[in-house]
């Protein structure tokens, strides 16, 4: 047999990877990091780094009282109860003290209301009733930063460039993997590859959800996002989790990054459904606004008038004055002189159109939304200025799409000690995960902004710790 290399390997060097190198080597473990790419951070580090936890001394900061326990209970009832309750309370208990953790490795989150997922402080993540939404300085490229900082420190080696082909599994317990086709021998493998965004086979079979855009589909996820987590799950027997679940955010037929790059439609909007009628607040938050729109009837629409258009900032690749009008002159985007013409384009009622929009200009620009409330998420925001009336022709129809695949959910089923299981329920010895490969904490409904970077080095921590205890008990 050949000589154990390391304790503990980790496959994966974005987030939840380094959390789980340096929290392994922080134990005393020796540790050896592979990453594919050629460098560290993966979708971390093209993150807003938004980080969702409770009971954080930023919260103390800002005077405001927040528990775990609030957390996981609010966390479950958004999830349907779908999810598993003690790995969820464990998740919630310890999210907080990670992002403490991070503080302590140098990242900053002034404890300062934020209007938004850019600027540093606490923000509202999503429609959780306490803000638990942690920005940090120099968004998710600084928690990378602050990671790699400490993982030089340690002496932790990252190669980079190299992917992993296999698991290394003698008499079912995952013993090292195979990179370079050559056998690197530890006591324990934390996979922390990502998800499957960029794999469009895997797409189709484990979240078709994702395809329904078609060729308006747009994936920010880091290109290592490719899946890897799905073969080494399949070679040592691993069950899977959150098959059909990920995160898809509902953006313009026309838009092709995330939004700053695209930009930000009018403020002055209504979306209208295919019975011609509003049916949501148009800025609610990511974590609900997709479902709402997979639930209507017909075509989701957002409109808005000329001075809605001409008003936006220049400057952006998609959400600029005139690539609105490119769209339009060419028929994609559609454009009438009048509400009733624009609602034949549309293929709805007049009636109901013509109804929706005056409705929305007797409220929204007088500061209230009596139906559903849009004033006190755009307070939320920071926002101080209401909307402008829509009533300036030509008038503009977008048709929004769920087209901005973020992350995916299925992964290998792990437990609270994000150790991994097989078809049995019972632990694969050797084997853990987290992040994305490590399913069970990103469920039905995407608790709101941080949802994913939390999970990522929350269970990347818990993973590196466990690892190296487990293993060296050899359980």
């Amino acid at each position: 047999m050949t000589e154990q290399m390391c304790d503990v390997i980790v496959v994966g060097g974005g987030g939840a990877g380094l959390a789980a190198a340096v929290s392994a080597a922080e134990k005393g473990a020796s540790v050896l990091l592979f990453e594919a790419e050629r460098e560290l951070g993966g979708s971390t580090s093209l993150s807003a780094g938004l980080f969702t936890a409770a009971g954080t001394s930023v919260q103390r900061g800002l005077g405001i009282e927040d528990t775990a326990e609030k957390f996981y209970q609010h966390y479950m009832d958004l999830n349907h109860w779908m999810l598993k309750p003690g790995l969820i309370r464990t998740f919630c208990e310890q999210a907080g003290p990670t992002l403490e953790w991070l503080v302590g490795l140098g990242v900053e989150i002034p404890a300062l209301e934020s209007a938004n997922a850019h600027m540093p402080g606490l923000c509202q993540a999503g429609v959780e009733d306490v803000w638990r939404g942690h920005v940090p300085k120099d968004q998710g490229y600084g928690l990378v930063r602050a990671l790699d900082g400490r993982r030089r420190e340690l002496g932790i080696e990252a190669i980079l460039g190299t992917r992993v082909q296999s698991l290394l599994i003698e008499d079912g317990r995952v013993v090292g993997v195979v990179a370079d086709d050559v056998e690197v021998r530890a006591g324990a493998v934390i996979v922390t590859t990502g998800g499957f965004a960029q794999n469009p086979e895997l797409l189709d079979r484990y979240y078709p959800d994702s395809r329904l855009a078609g060729d308006a589909l747009f994936v920010v996820a880091a290109p290592g996002s490719r899946g890897d987590h799905l073969v080494f799950g399949e070679q040592a027997d691993a069950a899977i989790a959150g098959d059909g679940w990920g995160l898809i955010l509902p953006t313009a037929y026309f838009q092709r990054f995330h939004h700053w790059q695209s930009g930000f439609p009018p403020k002055s909007r209504i979306y209208i459904n295919g019975h011609g009628r509003r049916f949501m607040d148009e800025d609610a938050s990511y974590a609900v606004s997709t479902g709402i729109m997979a639930a209507q009837p017909g075509s989701v629409w957002a409109v808005f008038d000329d001075a809605g258009r001409l008003g936006l900032p220049a400057g952006y690749a998609d959400w600029d004055a005139e690539r609105v009008a490119e769209e339009a002159a060419a028929g994609r985007t559609l454009r009438a002189a009048t509400l009733t013409d624009l609602a034949e384009l549309m293929g709805v009622p007049a009636a109901a159109l013509e109804s929706a929009v005056t409705r929305w200009n007797a409220q929204l620009p007088h500061g209230v939304d009596e139906d559903f409330q849009r004033d006190r998420t755009l307070a939320n925001k920071g926002s101080t200025e209401n909307p402008e009336p829509i009533g300036q022709g030509p008038f503009y129809a977008v048709m929004m799409l769920p087209a901005e695949l973020v992350c995916t959910h299925a992964g290998l089923e792990i437990d609270s000690a994000a150790a991994v299981l097989d078809h049995s329920g019972i632990r694969i010895p050797g084997l853990f995960a987290a992040g994305e490969a490590g399913a069970g904490v990103l469920g039905l409904r995407y608790v709101g902004g941080g949802n994913a970077v939390a999970n990522a080095l929350t269970m990347g921590r818990i993973a590196g710790q466990n690892a190296t205890d487990l293993q060296s008990a050899r359980i």
